[in-house]
Protein backbone atom coordinates (compact mmCIF):
# COMPACT_ATOMS: atom_id res chain seq x y z
CA UNK A 1 0.00 0.00 0.00
CA UNK A 2 1.38 3.42 -0.99
CA UNK A 3 1.33 6.40 1.32
CA UNK A 4 1.85 9.92 -0.01
CA UNK A 5 4.52 11.60 2.13
CA UNK A 6 5.14 14.79 0.13
CA UNK A 7 2.75 16.61 -2.19
CA UNK A 8 3.82 18.96 -4.95
CA UNK A 9 3.31 21.94 -2.63
CA UNK A 10 5.30 20.22 0.15
CA UNK A 11 8.22 19.62 -2.21
CA UNK A 12 8.17 23.22 -3.41
CA UNK A 13 8.02 24.53 0.18
CA UNK A 14 10.83 22.28 1.39
CA UNK A 15 12.97 23.12 -1.63
CA UNK A 16 12.42 26.84 -1.06
CA UNK A 17 13.38 26.46 2.62
CA UNK A 18 16.54 24.55 1.69
CA UNK A 19 17.41 27.27 -0.85
CA UNK A 20 17.10 29.90 1.88
CA UNK A 21 19.33 27.81 4.18
CA UNK A 22 21.94 27.43 1.42
CA UNK A 23 21.78 31.16 0.64
CA UNK A 24 22.35 31.95 4.30
CA UNK A 25 25.32 29.59 4.66
CA UNK A 26 26.97 30.95 1.50
CA UNK A 27 25.88 34.60 1.89
CA UNK A 28 29.49 35.81 2.02
CA UNK A 29 30.46 33.96 -1.18
CA UNK A 30 30.17 34.92 -4.84
CA UNK A 31 29.75 31.55 -6.52
CA UNK A 32 28.17 28.20 -5.72
CA UNK A 33 28.21 24.91 -7.61
CA UNK A 34 25.05 22.81 -7.27
CA UNK A 35 26.01 19.28 -8.33
CA UNK A 36 23.00 17.09 -8.92
CA UNK A 37 23.32 13.33 -9.17
CA UNK A 38 21.91 12.38 -12.58
CA UNK A 39 18.19 11.75 -12.65
CA UNK A 40 16.14 12.91 -9.70
CA UNK A 41 19.13 14.43 -7.88
CA UNK A 42 19.84 16.68 -10.85
CA UNK A 43 16.20 17.71 -11.06
CA UNK A 44 16.27 18.54 -7.33
CA UNK A 45 19.39 20.66 -7.96
CA UNK A 46 17.53 22.46 -10.79
CA UNK A 47 14.64 23.26 -8.45
CA UNK A 48 17.05 24.55 -5.80
CA UNK A 49 18.93 26.58 -8.41
CA UNK A 50 15.72 28.31 -9.51
CA UNK A 51 14.88 29.30 -5.94
CA UNK A 52 18.46 30.37 -5.16
CA UNK A 53 18.66 32.61 -8.20
CA UNK A 54 15.43 34.33 -7.16
CA UNK A 55 16.51 35.02 -3.56
CA UNK A 56 20.27 35.63 -3.67
CA UNK A 57 23.04 37.23 -5.68
CA UNK A 58 25.04 34.01 -5.76
CA UNK A 59 26.38 32.98 -9.15
CA UNK A 60 24.84 29.50 -9.13
CA UNK A 61 26.42 26.97 -11.50
CA UNK A 62 24.32 23.86 -12.01
CA UNK A 63 26.33 20.74 -12.84
CA UNK A 64 25.45 17.09 -13.34
CA UNK A 65 27.32 14.13 -11.90
CA UNK A 66 26.70 10.73 -13.44
CA UNK A 67 27.26 7.56 -11.43
CA UNK A 68 26.62 3.96 -12.32
CA UNK A 69 24.53 3.01 -9.28
CA UNK A 70 24.94 -0.68 -10.13
CA UNK A 71 28.72 -0.30 -10.28
CA UNK A 72 29.55 2.66 -8.02
CA UNK A 73 33.29 1.95 -8.16
CA UNK A 74 33.35 2.95 -11.82
CA UNK A 75 34.49 6.51 -12.45
CA UNK A 76 31.94 9.25 -12.00
CA UNK A 77 31.52 11.78 -14.78
CA UNK A 78 30.60 15.44 -14.60
CA UNK A 79 29.47 17.83 -17.30
CA UNK A 80 32.16 20.36 -16.30
CA UNK A 81 35.85 20.33 -15.51
CA UNK A 82 36.57 19.66 -11.85
CA UNK A 83 39.24 22.37 -12.07
CA UNK A 84 36.43 24.92 -12.50
CA UNK A 85 35.34 24.20 -8.93
CA UNK A 86 38.84 24.31 -7.38
CA UNK A 87 38.69 26.20 -4.06
CA UNK A 88 35.00 26.78 -4.67
CA UNK A 89 31.78 26.04 -2.82
CA UNK A 90 29.81 22.96 -3.76
CA UNK A 91 26.49 21.47 -2.66
CA UNK A 92 25.91 17.87 -3.76
CA UNK A 93 22.19 17.19 -4.33
CA UNK A 94 20.15 13.99 -4.46
CA UNK A 95 16.48 13.16 -4.02
CA UNK A 96 16.74 10.45 -1.32
CA UNK A 97 19.52 9.63 1.12
CA UNK A 98 18.96 5.95 1.80
CA UNK A 99 22.11 3.98 2.66
CA UNK A 100 24.51 6.74 1.63
CA UNK A 101 26.16 4.63 -1.08
CA UNK A 102 25.39 7.00 -3.96
CA UNK A 103 26.36 10.11 -2.02
CA UNK A 104 29.62 8.66 -0.69
CA UNK A 105 30.81 7.71 -4.17
CA UNK A 106 29.83 11.13 -5.50
CA UNK A 107 31.68 12.77 -2.60
CA UNK A 108 34.73 10.68 -3.48
CA UNK A 109 34.71 12.14 -7.00
CA UNK A 110 34.87 15.71 -5.70
CA UNK A 111 37.70 14.93 -3.26
CA UNK A 112 40.08 15.06 -6.22
CA UNK A 113 40.25 18.86 -5.85
CA UNK A 114 40.40 21.20 -2.85
CA UNK A 115 37.09 22.90 -2.11
CA UNK A 116 36.40 25.84 0.20
CA UNK A 117 33.13 24.25 1.34
CA UNK A 118 31.36 20.98 0.55
CA UNK A 119 27.77 20.37 1.67
CA UNK A 120 25.02 17.90 0.81
CA UNK A 121 21.30 18.47 0.22
CA UNK A 122 18.57 15.84 -0.04
CA UNK A 123 14.82 16.04 -0.29
CA UNK A 124 14.24 12.90 1.83
CA UNK A 125 16.62 11.53 4.46
CA UNK A 126 15.76 7.91 5.36
CA UNK A 127 18.13 7.39 8.30
CA UNK A 128 19.44 4.00 7.03
CA UNK A 129 23.05 4.89 6.41
CA UNK A 130 25.80 2.33 5.75
CA UNK A 131 28.38 5.08 5.26
CA UNK A 132 29.32 8.08 7.40
CA UNK A 133 27.63 10.62 5.16
CA UNK A 134 25.04 13.11 6.31
CA UNK A 135 22.70 15.57 4.72
CA UNK A 136 23.55 19.15 5.65
CA UNK A 137 20.26 20.33 4.17
CA UNK A 138 17.21 18.06 4.13
CA UNK A 139 13.56 18.46 3.31
CA UNK A 140 12.23 15.69 5.54
CA UNK A 141 13.71 12.91 7.69
CA UNK A 142 11.88 9.60 7.91
CA UNK A 143 12.53 6.51 9.97
CA UNK A 144 11.34 3.67 7.79
CA UNK A 145 11.85 -0.06 7.64
CA UNK A 146 14.42 -1.48 5.24
CA UNK A 147 11.58 -3.15 3.31
CA UNK A 148 9.88 0.16 2.59
CA UNK A 149 10.79 2.13 -0.50
CA UNK A 150 10.48 5.85 -1.22
CA UNK A 151 9.60 6.87 -4.76
CA UNK A 152 10.16 10.52 -5.59
CA UNK A 153 8.75 12.01 -8.78
CA UNK A 154 10.42 15.26 -9.84
CA UNK A 155 10.29 14.50 -13.57
CA UNK A 156 6.76 15.67 -14.21
CA UNK A 157 4.42 17.95 -12.34
CA UNK A 158 2.79 17.50 -9.95
CA UNK A 159 5.86 16.42 -7.97
CA UNK A 160 5.36 13.80 -5.27
CA UNK A 161 7.07 11.47 -2.84
CA UNK A 162 5.43 8.18 -1.94
CA UNK A 163 6.32 5.55 0.67
CA UNK A 164 5.70 1.98 -0.47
Amino acid sequence: MASNILTHQDIENKSRRIAYQIAEVFSDQDQLFLAGISGQGYKFAEILSTFLKSISDLDVRLVKIELDKNNPLSAAKTDFSLEDARDGNLVLCDDVLNSGTTLIYAVQHFLQIPLRAFKTAVLVNRNHKKYPVKADFKGISLSTTMQEHIEVNLRTEPYSAVLR
